[in-house]
């Protein structure tokens, strides 16, 4: 048999180069698609919303805060306070009957962008028996089947492990839906994210793995504790595309969103996804955050503030400043009223702590 000819070194330097051009353009594909498309354009009435949403977070994590400096919060709480953009734009877009969610321990602010009543998730806050996990959960450990959100977890990037279980069971029952999963640039270190990275992309699962950069982690800032600070890069040994979103707007995220969640639903695999943004407070309440300066959150408040920004953003369209402390002052009542309810809740009976132990039946 004649042997094929031998490709010269030129031919095979140009076919090597025309692969990796390939390879290189599918994987910053998304990315490109962001900055084209841009912010997402929203109406006047969805902008109202989003706001609306981001608020709530906000005001409902202030008054968990003040709960826990009154003793009534125990144990840990992180609190959300300058990531609300980052949970309001990706869950907007989402498909609260099919798609699922799953988060680490910072997971107030996600439960409340899924919709999910304010009353439950302080109850569970201050550990009584109306909250979502029964009081039993406490702020690290909040779940709910019925609205697809499953947790809360505290053990630093398992719940993209779990993430990924999610996404498998998607595909297995052929529902439609797909899984966001959140970590954060701290969890962004550990093996187990890789591993699933790997199966995901294998197994093309539906998945959006998103990292809130929020620059420090528990407390050290990323560029003390990661060799690649561009996170949004680190899919790329799994042929996972990544993108790099403003997470301090809503509306970039939110346009990021509506490109990668059509990606996934397209039957094309994972995205990763970077947001990066910015937390006031400490790591958790226990966090005096001495490793970064009052001018430096103060700054970040100041320019880059995701409420203050599209609060600007609603008055520049016609809505009058009247209309939006009223909406505030409508909310600071909501969360007030939800603090109330925790307060005169009942805490869980003794007997509560055998229950939910074991599946009884399959």
């Amino acid at each position: 048999m004649a042997k094929a000819p031998k490709k010269s070194a030129k031919t095979a330097a140009n076919a090597s180069s025309k692969t990796s051009t390939s390879d290189d353009f599918a994987l910053s594909a998304l990315q490109d698609a962001h900055i084209k498309a841009g912010a997402y354009d929203a109406s006047d009435e969805e902008k109202l919303a989003l706001y609306e949403q981001m608020l709530l977070i906000r005001r409902f994590e202030e008054k968990a805060g003040q709960l826990y400096g009154l003793g009534l919060i125990g144990g840990f709480c992180h609190l959300y306070i300058g990531q609300e953009a980052v949970a309001i734009g990706l869950q907007s877009a989402l498909n609260n009957d099919r798609d699922s969610v799953i988060t680490g321990y910072r997971d107030h602010g996600h439960m409340l962008a899924y919709g999910i009543d304010p009353n439950v998730i302080m109850a569970e806050l201050t550990g009584r028996q109306a909250g979502i996990s029964k009081g039993k959960g406490g702020s690290m450990h909040m779940f709910s089947t019925e609205h697809k959100f499953y947790g809360g977890h505290g053990i630093v990037g398992a719940q993209v492990s779990l993430g990924g279980g999610l996404a498998l069971a998607h595909k297995y029952k052929e529902d439609g839906g797909l899984c966001l999963a959140y970590f954060g640039d701290g969890a962004a270190n550990q093996g187990q994210v890789y591993e699933t990275f790997n199966m995901a992309a294998l197994w093309n699962l539906p998945i959006v793995f998103v990292v809130e950069n929020n620059q420090y982690a528990m407390g050290t800032a990323v560029t003390r504790s990661s060799a690649e600070t561009e996170f949004y890069r680190r899919g790329a040994a799994f042929r996972i595309p990544g993108m790099d979103v403003d997470g301090m707007d809503v509306l970039q995220v939110r346009g990021a969103a509506e490109i990668a969640f059509e990606h996934v639903r397209g039957g094309n695999g994972p995205v990763l996804i970077e947001c990066n943004t910015y937390r006031y407070r400490g790591h958790s309440m226990s966090d005096p955050a001495k490793y970064r300066s009052r001018e430096e959150v103060q700054e970040k408040r100041d320019t880059q503030d995701p409420i203050e920004g599209m609060k600007k953003m609603l008055m520049e369209s016609g809505t009058s400043e009247a209309d939006l402390k009223a909406l505030d002052k409508a909310i600071r009542a909501r969360v007030a009223a939800s603090a109330d309810f925790a307060e005169t809740s009942p805490e869980p009976e003794p007997s509560e702590l055998y229950t939910d132990i074991l599946v009884e039946k399959y």
